[in-house]
C-alpha cells in the first residue's frame, strides 16, 4: 500500500516502522506544522491515509481525506462530540472510514469479552463493575477512548448500568453508575482493567499492552481492509465480521 501517515508522534513513528518492515510505502508524512504544505492531490498519491493526531484536528484531517477520495483510518480519541456529524458526511457521499478507540487486537477481543460477561452478569446483581485505567502523563483524554468504549459496551449489556463517573479509587457509587479510575503515570503504554465485585468475591478482565507495536498493526491490518471498501467502519468489521456494538 500507499501511505499518507498523517500525525507523526509516538503511533505514527509505529506506523511507518512497522509499515515499512511489511513493505509498504509511506508517501506523505503530514504533522500539524506542515500541513499546509499538502494539496488534494498531494493526498490523491496515497492508497489510504492512517490518522493519529489530536482531538481538535481529526474531524478536519478525516473531511480533507474524505475530499480527496481516499480511504482513511483514525485512531485519534476524545472527539466523540464531531463524530456524528462526520460519520454522516462520510456515508453521504460515499467515503471510507475505519475508526477505533483501539487498534489493538487484544485489546478487542477484550471488549467482546467484555460485553459478553455484562450480559451473562444480568442474572448476578450481587455483582458491580469497576474500571481501571492507567497511560502516560501526556495522554491528553481522560477517560482515555478506550475506557469509554468499555463504558458504553457496559452499559450496553448490563439492565442496571445507565451512565459512568470519573472516581479516585475504588470509591463506591449507586448501583446504575459505573465507576471509572483514570490514572496518568509515567511511560505507561496502556492498561484496561474490568472487574465485576462481590462482597465475597472478584472476576477481572485486563489488558496489558507492552509496546505500541500491537496499535500498529492493528492499524495497518485495518487499513489494507479499508482500502477497496466503501462505509463506514470499526475494527469489529475486521476482526469479528460485525459492527461494533
Amino acid at each position: 500500500m500507499n501511505i499518507a501517515l498523517i500525525g507523526t508522534g509516538k503511533m505514527g513513528m509505529a506506523v511507518e516502522e512497522q509499515a515499512l518492515a511489511g513493505g509498504h510505502q509511506i508517501v506523505l508524512r503530514i504533522n500539524h506544522l506542515n500541513r499546509h504544505e499538502f494539496s488534494l492531490a498531494d493526498l490523491k498519491k496515497a492508497d489510504v491515509a492512517i490518522e493519529f493526531t489530536r482531538p481538535d484536528a481529526v474531524a478536519a484531517n478525516l473531511l480533507w481525506c474524505l475530499e480527496a477520495g481516499i480511504p482513511v483510518v483514525s485512531g485519534t480519541t476524545g472527539w466523540h462530540e464531531q463524530w456524528e456529524e462526520v460519520r454522516e458526511h462520510f456515508r453521504k457521499e460515499g467515503g471510507s472510514l475505519l475508526t477505533a478507540t483501539n487498534f489493538s487486537v487484544g485489546v478487542n477481543i477484550m471488549f467482546q469479552l467484555s460485553r459478553e460477561l455484562a450480559a451473562w452478569m444480568n442474572k448476578h446483581p450481587e455483582y458491580h463493575p469497576f474500571l481501571e485505567e492507567v497511560h502516560h502523563t501526556r495522554k491528553l483524554d481522560k477517560p482515555s477512548g478506550t475506557a469509554l468504549t468499555l463504558a458504553h459496551d457496559l452499559m450496553q449489556s448490563h439492565e442496571q448500568l445507565k451512565s459512568w463517573a470519573l472516581v479516585q479509587g475504588n470509591l463506591e457509587l449507586q448501583h446504575d453508575v459505573l465507576p471509572i479510575h483514570s490514572i496518568r503515570e509515567g511511560d505507561v503504554i496502556g492498561q484496561h482493567e474490568i472487574s465485576w465485585v462481590s462482597p465475597i468475591d472478584k472476576i477481572s478482565i485486563r489488558h496489558e499492552a507492552f509496546s505500541r507495536d500491537g496499535f500498529a498493526a492493528g492499524a495497518l491490518l485495518a487499513a489494507s481492509w479499508l482500502k477497496d471498501k466503501k462505509g463506514v467502519f470499526g475494527m469489529g468489521d475486521v476482526l469479528f465480521g460485525h459492527p461494533d456494538r
